[in-house]
């Protein structure tokens, strides 16, 4: 087949990567130049190299964050609560980035899951353009969270989100917003608080957090959503887990990371 065909359908490296390595790198077969127009065969060894930016954040080398997973497009952090995903006003050196600014100097930080600052667990980057773009949109996510109120069974909440009038953060349920659905599950919990499982079907900014106080369970701790809490001191969720084809290998992988103390402490003597 066209070589242009093998890599779009068969590997879905994307029209954007492959333009960069027409023009800005090159491709070969067995060693040898080749036109994207050419054909190929099995067995064959076909090579592709791009240009890269380095990561343009600084490198912490004080910051210690576990890693869960590593392979040749991919590495998995597990990410703690307090600590941003990219740079922000505050927040030069503190961040993921400058995390992997260390470890991956010349490597762009391309966050693929990326989780809000209070939110802890699995955040995974890409290593390579390749990674990230064959990742687009395979990769499902599981949260746990600490609700208020009881919750007995589960359900799906399929309600649109929207910005809040001017506000860049706050989020709200709004008819006119962008589609959004998340399912929920109830796994134990007390009167108080409800330990949940949160599956988002759509990515929308705080879409979990919203979705939840939307039917009467705000996050414990959310105080942007819900109120302060006298048990926790963030927004009680985690991303516990998440499962994605291997760009290298079409493999199922899933990585997880368990329930921060934080969380747990919740429901410790009820």
């Amino acid at each position: 087949m066209k070589l242009e065909d093998f890599l779009r359908r068969e590997k879905q490296v994307s029209r954007r990567l492959l333009a960069k390595c027409k023009y800005h790198g090159s491709i070969t077969c067995n060693g040898e130049n080749i036109r994207t127009v050419d054909t190929i065969a099995p067995g064959e060894t076909v090579v592709l190299t791009y240009p890269t930016a380095g990561c343009s954040a600084v490198p912490n080398n004080e910051l210690d964050v576990p890693v869960l997973y590593k392979s040749n497009h991919i590495i998995i952090y597990d990410k703690p609560p307090f600590m941003p995903s990219h740079q922000s006003q505050g927040h030069y050196t503190d961040t993921l980035a400058n995390v992997f600014a260390r470890d991956f100097p010349d490597t762009p930080f391309r966050c693929l899951t990326r989780l809000d600052r209070n939110t802890s667990g699995v955040c995974m980057a890409a290593l390579s353009a390749y990674g990230a773009g064959f990742l687009q949109g395979k990769i499902k996510k599981t949260y746990l969270a600490a609700v208020t109120g009881r919750i007995s069974e589960g359900g799906t909440i399929n309600a649109p989100i929207a910005r809040v009038n001017d506000y860049v953060i706050l989020r709200e349920v709004n008819p006119d917003g962008q589609p959004a659905v998340s399912c929920y599950e109830a796994l134990s919990g007390n009167d108080k608080y409800t330990l949940v499982k949160l599956t988002p079907l759509t990515g929308r900014t705080h879409q979990l957090r919203v979705h939840m106080a939307y039917i009467g369970h705000p996050l414990a701790g959310d105080d942007l959503y819900g109120s302060p809490s006298d048990v926790i001191t963030r927004h009680a969720i985690h991303c516990a887990q998440v499962s994605f084809p291997e760009p290298e290998t079409g493999r199922l992988v899933t990585v997880s990371s368990p329930l921060p103390k934080d969380i747990s402490a919740i429901f410790d003597g009820y």
